[in-house]
């Protein structure tokens, strides 16, 4: 899950970070509300957490405008502003959640998980290629009915695959699915994912394009 920190704050933005990355988020960080519109052009985030206090612009126009754009993200707004009108306000221009601050990080967190659940049903919970079974309300996968035990990073990687079977993808646009801009990538690291998925899963599940990337085998 893709996550676009919004927040000019640079010590609560760095504690969230931190605490956002060890639940297994990818999060990347902006300060401002042009650069958050900015970086949802370029590449859009699952999720957007939104501090509506920004430094250039009031984080409702940055609500406004993301919520008119096509393939828009969902928007968890986190802000100081708490009362009843702010709130009715900022769910009425198309946040999908909002919470005040203060916060506890276990709520945020199940908030966070509460979107995913619902981005994953949007989508369909399961999806399903040959043999391979992957549902994403529960994070299972199996092979031919049986269970394979994935950590976070390759459940997202083999997801990503399999959303658009016989599509090729490249390394670089899976590691931008999987880590956060400037965190610390060796140079092989989407290989040994690969690796990984196709020891726990079939040698030929996953069939590489040289040169180009990676894709599922359409059954």
């Amino acid at each position: 899950m893709h996550i676009l920190l919004v927040e000019d704050d640079l010590l609560l933005a760095d504690g969230l970070q931190n605490a956002l990355r060890r639940a297994g988020f990818a999060v990347n960080y902006v300060t401002s509300g042009h650069l958050a519109l900015q970086a949802c052009r370029f590449d859009v985030p699952d999720i957007v957490i939104l501090d509506l206090g920004l430094p250039d612009m009031d984080g409702l126009d940055v609500l406004r405008q993301l919520h008119r754009a096509a393939g828009r993200p969902l928007v968890l707004v986190l802000t100081a502003r708490d009362t009843t009108d702010d709130k009715v306000t900022g769910l009425d221009l198309g946040a999908d959640d909002y919470m005040a601050k203060p916060f506890e990080m276990p709520e945020l967190l199940a908030r966070l998980r509460a979107l995913e659940r619902r981005i994953s049903s949007a989508q369909s919970s399961e999806l399903v290629v040959g043999a391979v079974r992957l549902d994403m309300n529960t994070h299972e996968v199996s092979v031919d009915g049986r269970p394979v035990d994935l950590p976070r990073r390759e459940f997202m990687l083999l997801k990503t695959l399999m959303e658009n079977p016989g599509r090729i993808q490249s390394r670089q646009s899976l590691e931008a699915r999987l880590y956060s801009w400037g965190e610390e990538i060796s140079s092989n690291s989407i290989e040994v994912h690969i690796h990984h998925l196709r020891r726990k899963i079939s040698a030929d599940f996953i069939r590489t394009i040289r040169g180009v990337g990676y894709t599922v085998r359409k059954p």
